[in-house]
């Protein structure tokens, strides 16, 4: 039977303890099962992050108040910075 990927050589470094261990205490049987699995939980997490940060666009782009003009946006943050700044000035 033919693979159906190729074999990649990965460097484990500090997890390999972790990893061996996972074989020794029978929970994969193999170190290359340890490592598939723990890429399919990060395919996993990256789409929930991505449906997460899709969500919280669709809820801008959906939000009923109106638009703030840039130039009120920054103005804003500038004063805050500047109170920031003088707060952390008056504490040292």
């Amino acid at each position: 039977m033919a693979r159906s990927s190729q074999p990649v050589t990965v460097t484990l470094g500090n997890l390999k303890p972790f990893v061996d261990r996972q074989v020794e205490d029978g929970r994969y049987a193999s170190a290359s099962e340890v490592v598939r699995a723990g890429l399919r939980a990060l395919v996993r997490e990256e789409e929930a992050l991505t449906a997460w940060m899709k969500a919280k666009v669709d809820e801008a782009l959906n939000d009923p108040r109106p638009d703030i003009p840039a130039e009120e946006v920054f103005a804003e943050l500038r004063e805050r910075n500047a109170a920031w700044i003088a707060a952390d000035a008056k504490r040292k």
